[in-house]
């Protein structure tokens, strides 16, 4: 995982962050980009003029943002993934109450899952929010869940480049996790957190996705695994059913 940088721009972060969410979702209204980021609507504003100006985005007729030129083609399916978002948020949130640690929501975008939604938790010490950040499927917990859904010669595929070595030790640890239906991810992205994933069943082959409850180490419980599952299986049951129902 990648740290924040020491002297991080605020600026120039939240107008990654806003052409990532566009790319993510879809267009977007000013007043929903000043939500998300947290940030006034003239702020909002001066974001989207930027990333138009730089053809990151463009305004459309209905007045909303979309995707400019330069991130047309390369992001994943709007619509599915805004749906998918608004429909986990609730759950995440229900979750994170319940036990007490960060949840996130991943969907696989070729080789790497990217984090289309995050619900922190109220400790000090905490995994922070990791909206539309990627990391490399095959260590990350939620990636991990989502390949090992695929047939054997797709993951080759798309870790092609990985020497031969850590693709056989990958495929065997995949066929552990299809068996017991969740994966971990121990400092492999980031020296401190660990992470446990379990897949939303049936969100549909362009929106695979993943819920992980993300955690420092230090408070990793080998005891608390079974609970942990239950809890995030439950979570994606329900995210599911809603998503078939809608």
């Amino acid at each position: 995982m990648r740290n924040r940088p020491t002297y991080a721009i605020a600026s120039v972060d939240s107008a990654l962050l806003l052409a990532a969410l566009v790319q993510q979702e879809g267009p977007m209204r000013v007043t929903d980009a000043a939500a998300r980021l947290g940030v006034s609507v003239s702020t909002a504003h001066r974001l989207f003029g930027m990333l138009v100006y730089r053809d990151f985005a463009e305004q459309l007729p209905d007045r909303r943002y979309g995707s400019g030129p330069l991130l047309r083609g390369g992001g994943l399916p709007q619509e599915p993934v805004a749906r998918l978002r608004e429909v986990a948020l609730p759950h995440l949130r229900r979750l994170v109450d319940d036990e007490g640690e960060t949840v996130n929501l991943t969907v696989l975008a070729g080789r790497d899952v990217r984090f289309v939604a995050s619900v922190e938790c109220a400790h000090v010490l905490r995994v922070g929010d990791r909206t539309g950040r990627t990391l490399p499927a095959h260590l990350s917990s939620g990636g991990k869940v989502l390949l090992a859904m695929l047939p054997a010669e797709t993951v080759e595929a798309l870790l092609g480049d990985l020497d031969a070595a850590t693709v056989d030790r990958l495929q065997r640890e995949l066929r552990a996790v299809r068996r017991r239906g969740h994966a971990v991810n121990d400092q492999a992205t980031e020296a401190g957190v660990t992470a446990l994933g379990v897949a939303v069943p049936g969100a549909g082959t362009a929106t695979r996705a993943a819920l992980s409850l993300a955690m420092p180490s230090v408070r990793w419980s080998r005891q608390a695994v079974p609970g942990w599952v239950a809890a995030l299986t439950g979570t994606a049951a329900a995210i599911a059913a809603e998503l078939a129902d809608g």
